[in-house]
């Protein structure tokens, strides 16, 4: 697949709404564009999967992967979202940057090296839900993909290799109190009860400090307490908003948290780890060796659900993602071609 064919696929992506839990029509339009190359795409629910002629259990595995789903229009549009626009050297639409214009790409390099002697087993998906962290996204097709030894998870990088990622952690606070009336000294207020945890999430430092992506960072963003101006509430609940380093594992940093306050800690999911990928792993140095920076990313990706070693690296810049007409550049899709085909050319790992 060479570039002008990728952004005609981009822009057939475009034009259909593929909502996290309703990618499934576009995930019949990459599985059929894999079967009209010769391909036997694999699906589960809407994710699909291809596997690369020639596999061998006794080589390594590199998946390729990149989500269809968007999230849902935003602002004011100066377009459809869903008409594909070329103006200027943009494809302007939603997805473009957020994720097809990586979709796309891994697609084509795919299908260039599928058909290569590789030192390695190839796997491309293109998977579901990754938006909203859903159950049905890729973490519903790992287990059947075999051991992967490195993942390239296709998002908007400039192309430049996000070799660490922040994990997350949604937490949901309770504290207790009891109920009585304001203009008498009887109850016990909640919402004062949950004023030293909430300043023990805002001063709180954890030791351990990563030097790609800094210290935990816990913020409390959401508070509700109360109903009437004269009752004395008697729960107080907050959501806590906590971003992790590598150094920690979700798991550990809860029961840190959970040591320090005192109100109840329930996490809506720990399974949004944070992740890292040493320097001198082969990926990274043929990045550098192709004058590729890496860096440490803020935000979260599929990343946070592999276990294997991965790099985030695609076309585009996270800055448009989820925004009012976004769009990603023509010549960035086809160098991002050129560039991964590179980065994976008899890459040795």
């Amino acid at each position: 697949m060479n570039a002008p064919e990728a952004i005609a696929l981009l822009e057939r992506i475009i034009a259909i709404p593929s909502f996290s839990r309703e990618e499934a029509r576009v995930a019949d339009l990459v599985e059929g564009v894999a079967r009209d190359r010769g391909f036997l795409p694999r699906r589960r629910g809407n994710n699909v999967w291809i596997k690369a002629p020639g596999h061998d259990d006794a080589r390594p595995t590199i998946l390729l992967d990149a989500h269809l789903d968007t999230v849902r229009p935003s602002g004011e549009w100066l377009t459809d979202p869903f008409t594909p626009v070329r103006r200027d050297g943009k494809i302007i639409g939603l997805g473009s940057n957020d994720d097809g214009g990586s979709l796309v790409s891994l697609l084509a390099v795919f299908f260039r090296l599928a058909a290569r002697e590789r030192p390695y087993n190839l796997l491309f998906s293109a998977s579901a839900e990754e938006e909203t962290t859903g159950g049905g996204g890729i973490q519903a097709v790992l287990p059947l993909l075999g051991p992967v030894a490195l993942a390239i998870v296709g998002e908007p990088t400039g192309m430049h290799p996000a070799i660490a990622e922040r994990g997350l952690m949604v937490l949901d606070c309770t504290a207790r109190g009891r109920a009585g009336h304001a203009a008498r000294d009887e109850g016990i207020n909640a919402l004062y009860a949950a004023l030293p945890d909430i300043a023990w999430f805002r001063d709180h430092r954890f030791p351990r400090v990563s030097p790609l992506l800094g210290p935990v960072k816990s913020t409390v963003t959401v508070i509700s307490a109360g109903h009437l101006h004269n009752v004395v509430p008697a729960e107080c609940r907050f959501v806590v908003d906590v971003r992790v380093n590598e150094l920690y594992s979700n798991g550990e940093l809860l029961d840190v948290i959970r040591a320090g306050v005192s109100c109840e800690v329930a996490p809506r999911s720990v399974n949004l780890n944070s992740s890292a990928i040493a320097r001198e792993h082969p990926v990274v140095r043929r990045c550098e060796a192709l004058g590729r920076v890496p860096y440490a990313s803020p935000t979260t990706s599929n990343q946070a659900l592999l276990s294997c070693p991965s790099v985030k690296l695609g076309p585009g810049d996270s800055a448009r993602s989820h925004a009012a007409n976004e769009y990603i550049l023509v010549e960035e899709v086809a160098g991002a071609i050129e560039l991964y085909e590179k980065i994976l050319d008899n890459l040795i790992l």
